[in-house]
């Protein structure tokens, strides 16, 4: 590893002890992960697992007719990848570069090794598994009975904790096909969002101007999603949630 790209910058690795990141460090290869690139399709079998540092990668279900939704998204808080300790070697989903940037790549072999020592990784490890499995679920909800306006803004929060600044190069075709909706219903919604000055949006770049009033329009989703996040894992991903007066569910 270079200085430049150091394991530190994952929170999961971060939250090892120094004997086992030394026993990792070696096989620990630095990449840069390319905006839509795919890191796995479903049924394959997968050959590494993937520590974001500054990209975001989106685990998307693609059905027979080429449509797509987003079912969680994996930053710098965790890895892509955990189907090979699960014990399925291969998943139904896609893995997809949703933003450009650096990670740390690990063979898969080298990764069961120490999940097998039945230590700190196990358990760090299946924490982390909770915490994905949260995301999941509380997306699936989310996408079945909160508006696009609401989608939107828990997108948005999930992707920015996810990155070092308040902005994203994104454009509403590729967040609609995250989100499996219309991409009309994203540019009604971005455009409510900047009318109001919550984000600056051009071309394809996003700017979060009011993070606070962000969370008071979303839906309670995305707190859910945090507090489950901070409670199982050795870190804070974010700044703490601002008080949103009580409604869990304000409209745009």
């Amino acid at each position: 590893m270079t200085d430049q790209l150091s394991h530190e910058q994952n929170h999961l690795l971060a939250g090892l002890s120094a004997e086992t990141t030394q026993r990792l460090a070696a096989h620990l290869e630095p990449i840069h992960l390319s905006l839509g690139q795919v890191l796995y399709t479903a049924g394959s079998a997968l050959s590494h697992v993937y520590f974001p540092i500054d990209a975001i990668v989106s685990l998307l279900y693609v059905t027979e007719n080429g449509a797509s939704a987003e079912i969680a998204v994996v930053g710098n808080e965790g890895l892509v990848g955990i189907a090979v300790f699960m014990g399925g070697e291969s998943t139904t989903s896609r893995a997809i570069v949703q933003s450009a940037g650096k990670a740390l790549r690990l063979p898969v072999h080298h990764l069961k090794a120490e999940f097998n020592r039945h230590g700190e990784m196990l358990h760090l490890l299946l924490r982390y598994t909770q915490s994905l499995i949260t995301q999941m679920s509380q997306t699936a909800v989310c996408n079945r009975h909160h508006s696009i306006d609401q989608q939107l803004c828990r997108w948005l929060l999930l992707s920015l904790d996810r990155l070092p600044g308040d902005q994203l190069d994104m454009t509403q075709e590729l967040i609609a096909n995250m989100l499996g909706v219309r991409r009309e219903g994203v540019t009604e919604a971005a455009g409510k969002l900047h009318r109001r000055g919550v984000i600056e949006y051009h071309r394809g770049h996003i700017t979060v101007l009011d993070r606070p009033r962000l969370e008071q329009l979303c839906c309670e989703c995305y707190a859910v999603v945090k507090k489950e996040s901070d409670r199982l894992m050795p870190y804070s991903m974010t700044l703490p949630m601002t008080d949103s007066s009580g409604d869990d569910t304000p409209s745009l």
